[in-house]
């Protein structure tokens, strides 16, 4: 079994913020593959269901971004999922908007969600699919930037971005992340195009 878990801020406050991102992610990927709706476990929402006949848990942590290790490290620990087979879905100031990569491993670029599940686990090795939500220009616009709605004029390429996420979800799911980010890169620039 897979653990794909999507990083935010538990809400309706926080339900359209840049950092809810992971949220939207694994919220696309359930609605495209048929998964039950979600349940409360794991101090965080859970749905299970299979993606390319690969068996994928899907969680969102409940716990705020600073404790997300929590929710995912109960959730792994229970299903005995190792971390390397954990992937954590999360917005990433780094990369343009819409943009998107998979890392295995590494460090956590001062995410606190990412620092939380590393401090779980012990170790950096888990993977993720880091989504490009911009750099406001100074760092001291970086909180404002992450914490606040996405325009108006986002809502295009963010529906382009989670609806190819889910689409290409299967890649993912049969361990070919080059595969994977392909194919997203090939379905948004379509979608630009039109």
């Amino acid at each position: 079994m897979l653990l794909w878990v999507g990083l935010g801020n538990p809400g309706p406050e926080h339900a359209r913020q840049r950092h809810n991102i992971g949220f939207m992610a694994v919220d696309a990927i359930a609605r495209r593959h048929g998964f039950p709706l979600w349940r409360k476990r794991f101090k965080g929402e859970v749905s299970e269901g299979r993606i390319g006949g690969v068996p994928v848990l899907l969680l969102k942590p409940l716990t705020y971004m600073n404790a997300s290790g929590e929710s995912v490290q109960a959730a792994a620990a229970f299903h005995k999922i190792p971390p390397e087979r954990v992937t954590a879905f999360h917005d990433e100031l780094d990369l343009a908007p819409g943009r998107l990569r998979v890392k295995q491993g590494g460090g956590t670029a001062g995410h606190n969600g990412l620092r939380d599940i590393q401090r779980a686990f012990g170790t950096p090795g888990f993977q993720r699919v880091r989504i490009g939500i911009g750099h406001p220009g100074h760092k001291d616009r970086v909180t404002g930037h992450v914490l606040g709605n996405f325009a108006k004029e986002d809502a295009a390429w963010v529906a382009r971005l989670l609806d190819a996420i889910a689409e290409a979800a299967p890649l993912l799911a049969e361990e070919r992340p080059e595969a994977f980010m392909t194919r997203v890169a090939l379905l948004t620039q379509r979608e630009e195009a039109r």
